[in-house]
């Protein structure tokens, strides 16, 4: 996998060598199938809120503007849902086998976003205010706390042995999203994280959910237990992949596609995996950015830095190496991943998607 630099420098993984190019449109074709598929039943589960947690719900994904009126926002990429589609049709099953699981994962995946927006002060989301900006934080946090509720509820509805065991594979890696989430808040306070606490935070926070995305499916279609923990190791390790790029984009990405502030990592004292990289490297670069972050943890004044001091800090992260080694680390674990399925008997067109997937999300800009 090379590296690509696009708008602002950002830093993100190609193919890889000897690997054919994403096919954007299989890809978008098995998005959209995942969004139209689960759209109708998330819409139905958040139906079921008590108002007004169900408009505050609408609005978060974007189906209705702050005024309530009906929108046509941004809802995310739809990863999750098309992952567990794919999931059921490599255990044999229909691709609609899924839905339940794709909806549930999603309403989980949306409970820690507007979780996250509160706890990191993030004001935009997918290009617009978030919700406790314009609802209030109480809001947010009833709203998300619904939202796991309806995750288990809609499995636990089907009443059959296999939504059992998909429910506990749900919860195990809600928990492990949480841990995620405290870990990654905890290292804001602490001078230096190792680069192992780091990827063990990340896997937490983005590789359980994504590892439960991609074997949810296929235990709702009566995979067995050993069929269900490769799919969730290529899951785990794309989520590494993806939360790799992410952060690059975190620090590099351009705000027009990201849809948050610049350097948006650094403002939040994320010790995200280029910070982490750069700090373990050694060196004039790295010294002086630990110099520069021991002293934030004794200062109340950084919120007041200018953007200079920011991209500062960014160019000493890149001239210690920590952005060279965070796309590679995207590049390494996307291989981990893609070996995974290697491990499943499902059919090649199955594979090929899952495939398509993984590069869809090691190499996305935004």
């Amino acid at each position: 996998m090379s590296v690509s630099t696009g708008t602002r420098g950002e830093t993100v993984p190609t193919a890889p060598p000897g690997h054919p190019a994403v096919d954007t449109a299989d890809v978008s074709a098995l998005l959209e199938r995942g969004r139209t598929l689960s759209t109708p039943v998330l819409r139905a589960a958040v139906d079921r809120l008590a108002p007004p947690m169900d408009t505050v719900a609408a609005y978060h994904f974007g189906w209705i503007d702050a005024q309530g009126n009906p929108a046509d926002g941004d809802g995310g990429k739809a990863v999750r849902p098309a992952l567990a589609l794919l999931s059921a049709e490599a255990a044999g099953a229909a691709p609609e086998v899924g839905i339940p699981g794709a909806v549930a994962v999603e309403l989980v995946h949306n409970f820690s976003l507007l979780h996250d927006d509160l706890m990191d002060g993030d004001e935009q989301r997918r290009h617009r205010d978030t919700v406790w900006k314009v609802h209030g934080p109480a809001q947010a946090i009833l709203v998300g706390d619904a939202l796991f509720a309806l995750a288990n509820e809609l499995l636990l509805e089907l009443g059959t042995v296999e939504a059992g065991r998909a429910t506990r594979r749900l919860t195990t890696a809600t928990r492990k999203l949480i841990d995620g989430q405290a870990q990654d808040i905890s290292y804001e306070h602490r001078e230096r994280v190792t680069v192992e606490e780091c990827l063990e935070m990340e896997g937490n926070k983005t590789g359980a959910l994504l590892a439960c995305a991609v074997s949810i499916g296929a235990v709702l279609g009566g995979a067995d237990d050993r069929t269900a923990d490769k799919l969730e190791e290529y899951g785990y390790h794309l989520g590494l992949a993806f939360q790799a790029v992410d952060d690059l984009l975190g620090i590099w990405g351009d705000p027009e596609s990201t849809g948050k502030q610049t350097w948006s990592d650094l403002r939040q004292r994320k010790k995200s995996l280029p910070v982490v990289a750069a700090l373990a490297a050694g060196g004039p670069a790295s010294e002086r950015l630990g110099e520069l972050l021991a002293a934030d943890a004794k200062s109340t004044e950084f919120d007041s830095f200018s953007e200079e001091e920011f991209a500062f800090r960014a160019a000493l992260i890149e001239e210690a190496g920590g952005r060279e080694w965070t796309s590679q680390e995207a590049r390494r674990q996307h291989a981990i991943a893609i070996a995974a399925l290697d491990e499943v008997d499902m059919p090649a067109r199955v594979r090929d998607q899952l495939v398509a997937l993984a590069d869809f999300v090691v190499v996305r800009k935004r």
